[in-house]
């Protein structure tokens, strides 16, 4: 039988569902197509769960099981509570069906109620990732099984770090026969859960929004409870004082009509002159709650301060009153509306509510109490409830007892991988201002460990840096905190504040050799600051070698030779391939999933930095299944950006500009140290797609920040990407100046791998000034530097910057080199860099009168249009025409073009282009999206083969 509620909820005055007819449409749609994902958004009061009442009443859903879960605003740490509080009611149903998958034996144990129904649960994990991996599994086996179905989960705003987790996995892994309905508050900030929902392999979650009810439409609910017609003079002023909340509406109304007899009200305007918004529901319910007795006002007080649904034995034990005496407070609120009933307890009807009866108690009144419910709660059996615990002792003013309990709780929390929930227990602790300086030692320690992966850099790097300023501290702690702030600076992707404070704590890790070699490991990563050399680095590896052998810690061993692999990779070591390997099949590296999936994303990044496609997108497929079956959902962005970078560099364009923008557009907490990985990711697109002005905007800003906080990565690439589009602007001296900028940064950090495209720029530029002889030293020095080096894109480099200075005296010569790299590029899978190469070639040869050369423009025009590159196109147009080739058209398929013929769109957009419109100015006039003017100017500039919008204005 499907578990649905009535189609009225409890306590509300109206019968029928006011304004809410497309949104209760849009649900009925989701629902008969599974699998489907929808967010039903709103503040509270506005009717989500009304709403979701009146879908599940519907008779399309007869036939179909609904589950119901309900988030409370105090969780546990643990999560995936209000998944099943939805079906643990199920135990009837389970033991009439099929068989179930062994998997969903793991919930027994969370499930004592049908635990009977279930398979007994599997041995225990020792990993508690793991573990909560497989409960994750098997919760989705569950509701598989219980299909089809629909569940719904209300108020997940108030859902604990777990619960989002498990939410996100679901996403990815739904049962084709389930819906999933998600109610939440716009203003409770942003939720983990909405990129998932995002970006669900059944479509993006269907958000329905709800928003306050129009003017006619308070009328019509008022209408409907008063059953009468109501005059203009009374919807108006009710309308403004509720502000078209349903829920205030009724509370209002319900007023009122304890007041005068329903025939009066409409006459009476003058009883809504003194009610304001939101004191007007704060009036509703402290009347309702002052026409109780006074016994039943100080256990609904009580109850107000348990929670949004008090358990009765707890109430009892606050209150001092008897179960009997208790039961029937709680039936006469319910009665007046202050509580609903809901899976066979008492509810306050509304947060709202229950925060207005908690703020009628005295403050005195509201301590005593709370102190009383943490006795209360502290007495019973079973585990302590050490989230609720903290969270009344810290109400009741109990310190001690409070930092007791929130150090419990934020242990609890680590030891099911909610590090979130961890730092927030821990931050709140560290805030008290009455701690023992040992204790907030304690805590600040824990804080520096659950902070990196909890989502709290930014509040926890002040207290860090505060306690580290004013604190004496054993040294071995100080390096412990200083390590920790530093991690946490290069997550915030502060780069070089981060380095230093760990270089500060090495001295006081002496002692600790575990730590002290981790510090170093993250010391020994080449990519990370300025100003520190290669061989820097290399030392730090080896003094991190030395620390772990001394630790006899296998984990830090693990991490450390992880760290040696990253160091030769990106100077393009060969030995880093086997080393790489090896570690790839390490057991105990297969064991830490976290470590795993971190080390193939940052391998399969170092990868891609010199040229080796098809060994990163090796790495990146590794990393991304460890990722997906560890739920590691922070290491997702990471995974999406390193996929992103590499469908770049293989000429996957299509539609990758708008996931770009997207990774750029969502940029949360644990995705800041690849923020600028982002911007020049989108800024090297842009180079190649257009418009140029913008690219150049985006490059610059990436190297003003990557040198505030001296990130040598992507400070180099992006001064070098910046000097190549300069190029191509006919700026020779700006690309010149790009170049040597890049070329400091190159030598100083002592990788000419990551310099040799650099070198390249540079040799171009000076040819482009006729200086091309000043760069023969320097395209020496690159090749000393990359010699042994297995980096297809540094030799790709090295051997076109070579066929620059060979070109006007060695012509013959020359082409060799130039068709070398494009071999080099062609089976490294490089097809941008293929492309730019094969254009360079076919133009020389062309201007050589070399009958090939029109087939190598065409085939680099063909991979141009294979990837939008809108700039490029225009360019090598340009060439052909220019050498007498011919063009193509259509050459990219799809629909039919206008060949080199502008269509009227364009043309209109051209004139206007070139007229010194912007493209804002543009849109605006001919009512297009700014967007599409972009297009139109990218497609004009193409078939005109000109560079640049500027040109727009002589050819019109």
């Amino acid at each position: 039988m499907p578990l649905a509620p009535p189609r009225r909820p409890s306590g509300s005055l109206s019968d029928v569902l006011v304004g809410r007819q497309s949104e209760l449409a849009l649900l009925r749609t989701a629902v008969a197509s599974p699998p489907s994902l929808v967010l039903v958004e709103g503040e509270a009061g506005i009717g989500k769960s009304r709403l979701v009442g009146e879908l599940l009443a519907t008779p399309e859903l007869a036939g179909v099981r609904t589950l119901v879960g309900q988030c409370e605003q105090l969780q546990e740490p643990l999560p995936l509570s209000p998944v099943l509080d939805a079906i643990r009611l199920t135990g009837a149903e389970l033991a009439r069906s099929r068989p179930l998958n062994p998997v969903t034996g793991a919930l027994a144990p969370l499930l004592p109620e049908i635990a009977g129904q279930l398979p007994p649960p599997p041995p225990a994990l020792h990993d508690q990732r793991a573990e909560r991996h497989r409960v994750f599994r098997a919760a989705v086996a569950l509701l598989d099984h219980l299909s089809p179905l629909v569940l719904v989960l209300e108020d997940v705003h108030w859902a604990d770090g777990g619960t989002h987790d498990f939410l996100s996995f679901l996403a990815s892994h739904q049962p084709r026969d389930l819906s999933v309905i998600v109610t939440i508050r716009p203003a409770a900030g942003p939720l983990p859960l909405r990129e998932a929902f995002a970006r669900a392999p059944s479509g993006p979650a269907l958000t329905v929004g709800l928003a306050p009810l129009s003017g006619s439409e308070v009328e019509e609910l008022a209408a409907g409870i008063l059953k009468a017609d109501l005059p203009r003079t009374f919807t108006a002023p009710l309308y403004e004082k509720t502000g078209g909340i349903p829920f205030v509406v009724e509370e209002v109304l319900r007023t009122l009509l304890e007041r005068l007899p329903a025939g009066e009200i409409p006459g009476r305007a003058d009883v809504l002159a003194g009610l304001a918004v939101p004191t007007v529901l704060r009036d509703v319910v402290l009347q309702r709650l002052a026409s109780l007795d006074d016994t039943a006002q100080e256990i609904i007080g009580a109850a107000a301060v348990v929670g949004m649904t008090p358990d009765e034995h707890v109430l009892a034990d606050v209150t001092e009153h008897g179960p009997a005496e208790v039961a029937r407070a709680l039936a006469k609120a319910q009665a007046v509306g202050l509580l609903h009933e809901q899976d066979g307890g008492c509810r306050f009807r509304h947060a709202l509510a229950r925060q207005i009866v908690y703020e009628a108690r005295p403050v005195s009144g509201r301590r005593w109490l709370h102190l009383r419910t943490a006795r209360a709660l502290e007495s019973r059996p079973g585990p302590k409830p050490v989230a609720g615990l903290a969270h009344h002792y810290r109400h009741a003013g109990r310190t001690t007892e409070f930092v007791e309990n929130a150090e419990a709780a934020a242990g609890t929390a680590m030891s099911h991988g909610d590090d979130a929930t961890a730092a927030r227990f821990l931050l709140q602790a560290l805030e008290t201002g009455e701690l023992p300086g040992d204790v907030r030692v304690r805590l600040a320690v824990k804080l520096g460990r659950a902070a990196v992966d909890g989502l709290a850099h930014a509040e926890a790097v002040p207290i860090l840096e505060r306690l580290l300023a004013t604190e004496p501290l054993p040294a071995h702690l100080r390096g412990e905190l200083r390590f920790a702030l530093g991690r946490l600076l290069r997550q915030q992707g502060e780069a070089r504040a981060g380095h230093l404070r760990i270089e500060e704590a090495l001295d006081d890790l002496a002692d600790r050799p575990a730590l002290l070699g981790r510090a170093l490991a993250v010391l020994a990563a080449p990519e990370t600051v300025v100003d520190r050399h290669i061989s820097e680095h290399t030392a730090r590896c080896d003094e991190a070698e030395e620390a772990a052998r001394r630790s006899g810690d296998p984990d830090v061993g693990v991490a450390v030779r992880i760290t040696r692999a990253s160091l030769l990779l990106e100077q393009g070591d060969p030995a880093s391939r086997r080393l790489i390997d090896e570690l790839r099949h390490d057991d105990r590296l297969r064991a830490a999933p976290r470590e795993h999936a971190r080390a193939c994303l940052n391998w399969a990044q170092g990868a891609l930095h010199i040229g080796h496609l098809d060994w990163a997108e090796a790495l990146l497929a590794e990393g991304r299944q460890v990722v997906d079956q560890a739920e590691y959902l922070r290491l997702a962005e990471i995974v999406e950006l390193v996929t992103a970078a590499a469908d770049h560099a293989a000429g996957r364009w299509d539609g990758l500009a708008g996931r770009v923008r997207h990774l750029g557009d969502s940029a949360p907490a644990t995705f800041a140290a690849a923020t600028l990985d982002v911007r020049l990711l989108h800024g090297t697109l842009l180079a190649a797609t257009g418009p140029a002005e913008e690219a150049v905007a985006a490059l610059t800003e990436v190297i003003a920040i990557a040198e505030r906080v001296g990130a040598v990565w992507p400070l180099i690439p992006a001064r070098t990407a910046l000097s190549r589009l300069l190029l191509t602007l006919d700026d020779a001296a700006g690309a010149a100046e790009q170049a040597t900028a890049a070329l400091v940064r190159v030598r100083a950090k002592g990788n000419w791998v990551w310099g040799a495209q650099s070198v390249l720029c540079l040799a171009d530029s000076l040819d482009a000034l006729g200086r091309a002889g000043e760069a023969v030293e320097l395209v020496d020095e690159l090749a000393a530097g990359i010699a042994g080096a297995d980096a297809p894109l540094a030799q790709a480099a090295l051997l076109t910057a070579r066929a620059v200075l060979a070109r006007a005296s060695e012509p013959s010569a020359a082409d060799r080199l130039l068709d070398g790299a494009r071999t080099v590029l062609k089976d490294a899978g490089l097809r941008y860099e293929e492309a730019l190469t094969g254009e360079r070639l076919g133009r020389w040869r062309c201007e050589q009168g070399a009958a090939d050369g029109g087939g190598l423009l065409e085939g680099a025009l063909r991979l141009y249009g294979a990837m939008g590159a809108d700039r490029d196109i225009a360019r090598i147009c340009r060439v052909m025409r220019r050498n007498g080739v011919p063009i193509p058209y259509p050459w990219r398929g799809g629909r039919p073009s206008h060949g080199q013929i502008l269509s009227s769109r364009e043309r209109e957009v051209a004139l206007l282009a070139a007229a010194g419109k912007t493209n804002q100015e543009i849109a605006a006039e001919l009512f297009l999206s700014r967007r599409t003017v972009e297009s139109h100017v990218s497609s004009a500039l193409r078939k005109l083969g000109l560079p640049s919008r500027k040109e727009l204005r002589t050819l019109l």
